[in-house]
């Protein structure tokens, strides 16, 4: 009996050793995460990819809303949706008609305008503002990846990001866009999303680059794909930045 006992104890264990040395391939990601400000706590969702929505005192804004980044069933109604530009994984101009309701306010590009009638055009270094959130727009543009020689994939003009103002807060979508002077350049951001995918936005270095420059206090990569998301975590390991992954591919 002792001995079944002790070979049973012996099973356990080794089954445990090999369980605990197989690698976990489900790892769970935080669907959202809160970020308090003097105009109260913002609940920032991550829908995917480029997809985005934030909400503060049951205000909604909706980010490069795209039905192919994940599910918008349940979603609330936008209060305002901010696109960055015409690229079919940032516009879908029929989920925008889904998210719309009255009083629904849109900031967007000229070329995205030109696709959603109602939507304001901004260019960057232009601001507006609503009774709960002022919009900034911010040049995104490729300096180095390009179609074909002289053809950028995003050229300068054509696409924007968007500082976010809320309270005490100021949060930065860059949309898709390289690492460019305009970002470097950029001060006082609170939290910061930075595409990191080639050939279309940013290498990790490219990322940590831009990071280092303008050292927000929170980072995330999103639009990433197959990046290795954990090559911008060693690159600013010791930079006092906290780079926070999160299901974005």
């Amino acid at each position: 009996m002792k001995r079944n006992y002790r070979s049973i104890i012996r099973t356990i264990l080794f089954i445990t050793l090999i369980a605990m040395a197989i690698p976990s391939f489900s790892q769970k990601y935080p669907d959202s995460d809160i970020i308090h400000s003097s105009a109260g706590d913002v609940e920032m969702s991550f829908i995917g990819h480029g997809s985005l929505m934030f909400v503060v005192n049951n205000y909604v804004i909706h980010i490069d809303p795209v039905s192919s980044s994940g599910s918008y069933e349940k979603k609330p109604l936008a209060d305002l949706i901010l696109v960055t530009h015409e690229h079919y994984d940032h516009l879908d101009p029929d989920l925008i008609a889904k998210l719309r309701k009255d009083g629904t306010m849109m900031f967007s590009t000229e070329k995205v305008a030109s696709q959603v009638k109602w939507a304001k055009a901004m260019k960057a270094g232009e601001k507006n503002t609503t009774d709960k959130v002022t919009a900034e727009a911010v040049p995104a543009y490729n300096i180095v990846n390009m179609r074909a020689q002289g053809q950028p994939f995003h050229p300068k003009g054509s696409g924007i990001g968007f500082i976010l103002t809320i309270g005490d807060k100021r949060i930065y979508i860059a949309g898709d866009t390289e690492n460019t002077p305009e970002m470097k350049a950029l001060r006082n951001i609170d939290v910061a999303f930075l595409p990191m995918n080639l050939p279309y936005t940013m290498t990790p270095e490219m990322v940590a680059d831009a990071a280092n420059a303008f050292k927000p206090r929170i980072l995330y990569p999103y639009h990433y794909g197959d990046t290795n998301t954990d090559k911008l975590v060693t690159l600013l390991k010791d930079s006092g930045i906290e780079v926070r992954i999160r299901y974005l591919k």
